[in-house]
């Protein structure tokens, strides 16, 4: 097995980092300070084409496979400190184009590629309820036939991008007694009577990327809103998970490489006791975990791009990555902290911050525990 980047390969990793480093810094502790989406990233990475990576040429995308969008993410986690920047990029694409690329009708993708491609219109992936969050097929929003279409009224929560979105994949039911079989997707639009988003919420961590709940009360949506066909919910909810799983995580690994440079460097130029406190076994030790963190992650992430990228599902493998990953990420942070003392606890230095953005990783996309059980029951337990 080949595990050096082609030469396309390497020259995609390196011109997205050189778009990141010239085009996504500016004052990221402003931005968290206030909360605030860095929509001019947006802009620009919509220009530079991040948002369509994934997405066939016909629709104005650049037809990456998912393994050169893991090694763009990675580019872009280890080179932009803006992980809510990067967080509302990976909601966008994983959870609302790639549903629509693999589940949409033409006139779907037709009408609602192109502009998301673009960046003019921002999706958001609506599943989660004030009583459904890790049992997620056990939503209570239900969506009512009615002539030329559906009713959908409930309540979503910790909805990513709902602030700044104009299209929202949401999930309802159609016969709650048919648990995950009744539930489906529709496309809603953000001017819909009847759709009503709330007021951003104050997270600990991914400041940037704006969240809040949405409600639906008898909001109409014509047929044509179905993504995919009734009771295909699961579907696809479990097609998408597996390019999150990937692509997201894959910028927590350069999130980690950030840090890794960052902590070799000041473990090189902070001395105590008269040399450098790298010299230290118990710093350099740290710093080694951290490296072999990284590597263990980008090996399981690239089984999972490499099995997607020829056509399997892996949903064994996407599940494993996830749960190495996310959580390595929270011990490299802490690490990183360690590693900078009391200046490592500094909210002035930056680096508390990844711990902060790091935390949200072991919850979304699953949460550690329910890796473990979706692990566990493709063993037969």
């Amino acid at each position: 097995m080949d595990f050096s980047l082609t030469e396309a390969q390497e020259a995609l990793r390196k011109s997205i980092t050189e778009f990141s480093i010239k085009e996504l810094g500016g004052d990221m502790r402003a931005r968290e300070k206030g909360g605030t989406f860095f929509r001019d990233g947006w802009d620009r990475c919509a220009a530079f084409g991040i948002q369509g990576l994934p997405m066939p040429t016909e629709y104005g995308g650049t037809g990456e496979s998912i393994v050169e969008c893991m090694i763009a993410m990675q580019a872009l986690g280890a080179t932009c400190d803006d992980s809510g920047l990067l967080f509302t990029l990976s909601s966008h694409m994983w959870t609302c184009e790639i549903p629509i690329l693999l589940f949409g009708s033409a006139a779907q993708k037709e009408r609602w590629l192109p502009p998301m491609i673009r960046g003019e219109i921002i999706g958001c992936h609506a599943m989660s309820e004030p009583g459904s969050g890790s049992d997620a097929f056990s939503l209570r929003t239900l969506a009512t036939k009615v002539d030329g279409g559906y009713r959908i009224t409930g309540g979503k929560t910790f909805i990513s991008n709902a602030p700044i979105a104009g299209i929202f994949l949401v999930f309802a039911t159609v016969n709650p007694k048919k648990g995950w079989a009744g539930v489906t997707g529709f496309l809603v639009e953000r001017d819909n009577p009847g759709l009503t988003v709330g007021q951003p919420l104050d997270k600990m961590g991914l400041k940037t990327s704006p969240t809040s709940e949405i409600h639906l009360e008898d909001c109409f949506v014509q047929g044509d809103a179905i993504l995919g066909k009734i009771g295909g919910g699961s579907a696809i909810f479990n097609a998408e998970m597996e390019w999150e799983r990937s692509c997201l995580f894959a910028a927590h690994l350069g999130a980690m490489q950030r840090q890794l440079d960052v902590c070799v460097a000041y473990a090189k130029d902070r001395k105590q006791f008269g040399q450098t406190i790298g010299s230290f076994q118990a710093i350099s030790h740290k710093i080694a975990d951290m490296r072999v963190r990284i590597e263990i992650g980008e090996l399981l992430l690239h089984k999972v791009a490499w099995a997607k990228a020829k056509g399997q599902r892996a949903p064994m493998e996407s599940a494993i990555a996830k749960l190495v990953v996310s959580e390595a990420y929270v011990a490299s942070s802490l690490d990183a902290i360690q590693i900078h003392g009391g200046y490592g606890f500094m909210t002035e230095v930056g680096v508390e911050r990844d711990l902060r953005d790091a935390i949200g990783g072991r919850l979304y996309s699953g949460t550690s525990e329910i890796q473990r059980n979706i692990i566990a029951s493709l063993l037969g337990l």
